[in-house]
């Protein structure tokens, strides 16, 4: 197809959901994209943290190709190896439990809210979740999800669910009825501008919810597999969830979500109460443990550790340059840098020069490349967005 094709065909068949940059990508290899025409873009958001170990990591395509040709896709109410492999890797890493697999974020986000219901056995069904969260785009996630842009159009939304101040524990307090059943919340709030959760906030809440046997439902999808240094973020706060969701970069690039539930409340789920069709195929798996593999072998987790911090060092002498920058803040390399204007035209200026990031909540530039990210390509992208925020700014 050529490149006008491309755009034809998108413009009369596909559902306009998403604002596109109008750029065709043919190819990816580690932290780099290539488009149509041959250029080369570095990549410094890849596929909103999916990408975690950069794209076509060797360690996944080899799981893939070796599953393509055995085995694709059997219904959950048979076994197969690799879903076994995958949950006990995860649970070996993450704390005592058992996991259920779907295909997404959303969908492990459902499962938890499902789950905190049956939980509460019909008496207790409000869940306290925090301004400026994002939880997904199913109804019950959206509703979740405190804030109100993604939400409006779609009322009435799912009654049960209450949205507090995010890092206020007072506001929690205030939150806490004979009907809570869970508390749900981001370590780092993604999509709400990098917004880091305080350790003491973390662990005076999983206190409160162990005294009042409330579930402490923590949301990794965006943090979830080394993205801030830990392969789980709960781990920097030496604290453990009731359940963890976890989705985008476990499946190395291809779709997985999970629901971790720890040991003593996961009979709560009794056969026939949740499934889903696709979750934890043979060859999604297959690509999970590739994931594993390549953080494990390329020793992704210290790189992301010292490569964050570097980083974070860099962008810390530019807010120096440029009075414009407010604040740099984030984990490992999951970073957030915000404008005191919308980061829209610096995006677009970074991506013309061949770098990609991503402008969140309107101010917060994103910076999230992948775990095995080199100095040399940090010092590349810093370059390139110096130009852009320069160009921005006159």
């Amino acid at each position: 197809m050529t490149k006008d094709e491309v755009f034809q065909y998108y413009d009369k068949y596909i559902l306009s959901t998403y604002t596109r940059i109008p750029a065709i990508f043919v190819k990816g290899k580690g932290m780099m994209l290539i488009d149509i025409t041959g250029k080369k873009y570095l990549d410094f958001f890849p596929g909103w943290g999916v990408n975690n170990v950069g794209h076509c990591h060797p360690k996944v395509m080899s799981g893939v190709r070796d599953q393509i040709g055995k085995l694709i896709h059997i219904p959950n109410n048979l076994y197969h190896p690799h879903q076994a492999k995958l949950a006990e890797e995860i649970i070996h890493h993450a704390f005592p439990g058992k996991i259920f697999f779907c295909n997404s974020g959303a969908e492990a986000c459902e499962a938890a809210i499902k789950f905190a219901r049956a939980y509460g056995q019909g008496k207790r069904f409000e869940i306290i979740t925090m301004e400026n969260s994002f939880h997904g785009r199913t109804l019950a996630a959206l509703t979740a999800t405190g804030q109100a842009k993604y939400q409006e159009g779609f009322a009435p939304l799912v009654p049960g669910f209450k949205i507090v101040s995010f890092n206020n524990l007072e506001a929690v307090k205030m939150a806490i009825s004979d009907k809570t059943v869970a508390i749900m919340f981001e370590l780092v709030q993604g999509e709400g501008g990098i917004n880091v959760a305080d350790v003491a906030y973390v662990q005076e809440v999983r206190r409160i919810c162990s005294e009042k046997n409330i579930l402490l439902i923590l949301d990794e999808v965006q943090t979830g597999m080394g993205r801030t240094g830990e392969l789980f973020c709960f781990k920097h706060y030496k604290t453990t969830p009731d359940l963890m969701i976890l989705a985008k970069a476990l499946g190395g690039g291809l779709p997985i979500g999970a629901l971790v539930v720890k040991s003593e409340i996961a009979d709560t789920f009794k056969p026939g109460m949740h499934a889903s069709t696709f979750g934890g195929s043979p060859l999604i798996c297959k690509a999970a443990l590739g994931a594993f593999k390549a953080i494990k072998s390329d020793k992704m987790l210290s790189n992301a550790k010292k490569m964050g911090q570097y980083l974070l060092e860099q962008l810390t002498q530019l807010k120096e340059k440029f009075d414009c920058i407010k604040e740099v803040r984030g984990i490992g390399l999951m970073i957030g840098i915000e404008l005191t204007f919308d980061g829209k035209n610096v995006v677009e200026s970074c991506f013309n020069k061949g770098l990609i990031i991503n402008c969140t909540h309107d101010k917060v530039l994103r910076l999230m490349p992948a775990l095995n990210v080199t100095k040399k390509q940090i010092n590349k992208a810093l370059g390139i967005l110096e130009e852009a925020l320069a160009e921005t700014r006159k």
